[in-house]
């Protein structure tokens, strides 16, 4: 389930929207450090910093998901979602998909804006990728026959040692990756616990 085995052609036809994620990902990080934007224009426009939102920048909510601040913040969160994202785009179908991916890292975001101060200054997937996880986690909650039990402990592993990591690492939005979690996981658990 987390084992990537598709050739490159494979992978894009069944998971066009993690491909397309993943694209934007390398063609910000590339546009946002060509020398042909000397001030990091693009950069600045798309980052989340908490003063601009609350001054009716709002688009800021959602253009940090697919900013990062360095090539591994990049590849890390880009590598984090070709393991993770496919199983959620083939389960939950591309329009579904993209609205857990967008809901969990806005919520992030606005916990950022709502808990930060208004100098905070963020961008990176990882709330939208934490969303990921707690819908992961939502399933085994409420579906456990959804998930095998290896794939299960698999993603409560990595769920705990990110969590963990958040803690540990500096420069880490806490408050993006702990509401992300959060908010995935209240997505799950209002898609199944009502389902037989």
């Amino acid at each position: 389930m987390f084992t990537r085995t598709e050739s490159f052609r494979d992978f894009t036809r069944l998971y066009p929207v993690v491909t397309i994620i993943i694209a934007i990902h390398i063609l910000l990080y590339l546009a946002t450090t060509l020398p042909v934007f000397p001030n990091r224009f693009l950069f600045e426009l798309l980052s989340g910093v908490n003063l601009f939102i609350a001054e009716g920048e709002y688009w800021r909510l959602a253009t940090p998901l697919f900013v990062h601040a360095g090539f591994a913040h990049m590849l890390f969160n880009s590598f984090s979602l070709i393991l993770f994202g496919p199983a959620l785009e083939q389960l939950l179908g591309k329009a579904k998909f993209i609205l857990l991916y967008l809901t969990s890292g806005i919520a992030a975001n606005i916990a950022t804006l709502a808990l930060e101060p208004l100098t905070y200054v963020h961008v990176g997937s990882s709330g939208a990728i934490f969303g990921l996880f707690g819908f992961y986690i939502a399933i085994i909650t409420f579906k456990k026959a959804m998930l095998s039990r290896e794939n299960s402990q698999t993603i409560l592993t990595i769920a705990v040692i990110g969590v963990v990591m958040t803690f540990a690492q500096p420069n880490i939005n806490i408050t993006a990756h702990i509401f992300g979690l959060i908010a995935g996981f209240l997505i799950g658990a209002a898609s199944f616990s009502k389902k037989k």
